[in-house]
């Protein structure tokens, strides 16, 4: 889980209600911005259910009002900050379904999220989950296994990105819940605004594709803090301080293939690179540790972030710092040292995790941890690069286990009027 933190919080604010201040107006909108981070893609929304609420009606909260636009540069669900509710699903294309059947349903697949996307009902036999919801933020995003391109006829055009990820040490990967030929991520600040699309996405599969694995994942909702600030994992600690950030010049560079003079496919212009990892957290060893000895493990401060040589969550670290008797403050192999850029020939990536927990197994040990996303223009200098270095004496390596793990080549945003994966089906 490589310390990397998310874009700068910015939450879409609602309008006010009849008789509401614009100082009340204000603090919701500071209120609506705690626990989540990121880039706002497109208006605010104030529609109620599924058709334009009436001049009388009262708008929804900042929360419900989030819209994300579906046709943009890079899909949605990037570079949005973290949301409060998540599910990834992937998919096998269904025997004798080929490039035709994938085409069609990817065609389904875009029209069902801009509507989701824009608060609208689906575009066929929509349950009624999200009615009296607001877009809530909600993103789709879509993906191409490496399985994918054989299975379609279009091997000649799958990135060399996408070869298998190496072996690590730390992997115990269950292959029934890895890879698949196509991925679907979803997002939204709304636990039922999230599941009707997962229903929808499903339902749209058909006869064309089947479920090969599904897992949901958690994060803290807007406005449950008093104020903005990183996310915590299910370990309690303050996770993602060094994110790439897109106002850093090099951000597109790092997490976007660019639209040309690079060795991917021209399908993948303004697309990016996905490794999926289900990351259990061994979390009854971990909370044995004290706090000090957590802190070690991770070098940083559990309260609030900041680096063991001091200052804030945001102090640059100080490598060479030693305390009284000649010992580095920040260990060698503290999580936090390691998974630094300037540790890794520059490696970076843009997390975007989910916290999950899907019970307790029999002995009482929660099945819990992160659905580790994490977004790169090349998966070899980005994921690969920093998990490797990881393996060679990471402190935190003894207190998880990888147990699923998938990559995906994610395509640019669909066009108007275009479907994500068209340059690539149809080209």
């Amino acid at each position: 889980m490589p310390d990397q933190s998310l874009p700068e919080v910015r939450t879409p604010e609602a309008p006010p209600s009849p008789g509401s201040s614009p100082e009340g107006f204000t603090r919701r909108r500071l209120l609506g911005t705690a626990g989540a981070t990121g880039l706002v893609l497109g208006a605010v929304g104030a529609a109620g259910g599924y058709a334009a609420a009436p001049a009388q009606a009262t708008p929804l909260s900042s929360i419900g009002a989030g819209k994300a636009m579906f046709h943009v540069k890079h899909q949605p669900g990037i570079t949005q900050g973290l949301q409060a509710r998540g599910h990834l699903i992937a998919f096998d294309l269904a025997a004798g379904a080929g490039r035709k059947e994938a085409a069609a349903l990817l065609r389904r697949w875009s029209e069902t999220a801009r509507r989701l996307m824009a608060g609208e009902a689906a575009p066929h036999d929509d349950t009624d989950i999200a009615r009296d919801a607001g877009p809530s933020s909600l993103t789709v995003t879509f993906g191409f296994g490496h399985s994918f391109f054989a299975r379609t006829g279009l091997e000649k055009q799958r990135p060399v990105a996408l070869d298998p990820l190496p072996d690590f040490s730390s992997d115990q990967l269950d292959k029934s819940r890895s890879n698949g030929d196509l991925w679907v991520q979803i997002g939204a600040d709304d636990a039922l605004v999230a599941f009707h699309a997962l229903r929808a996405i499903q339902k749209d599969a058909g006869s064309a594709a089947k479920v090969r694995w599904q897992m949901n994942g958690f994060n803290r909702t807007p406005g449950a803090t008093a104020h903005p600030m990183t996310a915590r994992n299910l370990m309690g600690q303050v996770d993602g301080t060094r994110n790439p950030k897109p106002a850093e010049s090099d951000f597109e560079r790092r997490i976007f293939v660019p639209e040309s003079g690079t060795k991917d496919p021209t399908w993948m212009a303004n697309g990016s690179y996905a490794v999926v990892r289900r990351i259990r957290m061994l979390l009854d060893d971990w909370e044995k540790l004290s706090t000090g000895a957590q802190e070690q493990v991770i070098g940083r401060r559990k309260a609030d972030g900041a680096p063991l040589t001091g200052g804030d969550e945001t102090t640059e670290m100080d490598l060479e710092k030693t305390d009284a008797n000649g010992d580095l403050v920040v260990p060698l192999n503290a999580h936090a040292r390691i998974t630094r850029p300037d540790q890794n020939g520059g490696a970076a990536m843009l997390r975007r995790p989910f916290s999950f927990h899907d019970g307790i197994d029999p002995d009482g040990t929660p099945d819990a941890g992160l659905l580790f996303v994490c977004w790169q223009a090349d998966p070899l200098r980005g994921f690969v690069t920093v998990q490797r270095k990881l393996d060679r004496g990471d402190a935190l390596s003894a207190f998880v286990r990888h147990e699923s793990s998938g990559l995906y080549a994610v395509p640019g945003g669909a066009a108007e009027g275009g479907y994500v994966g068209q340059a690539l089906l149809e080209g």
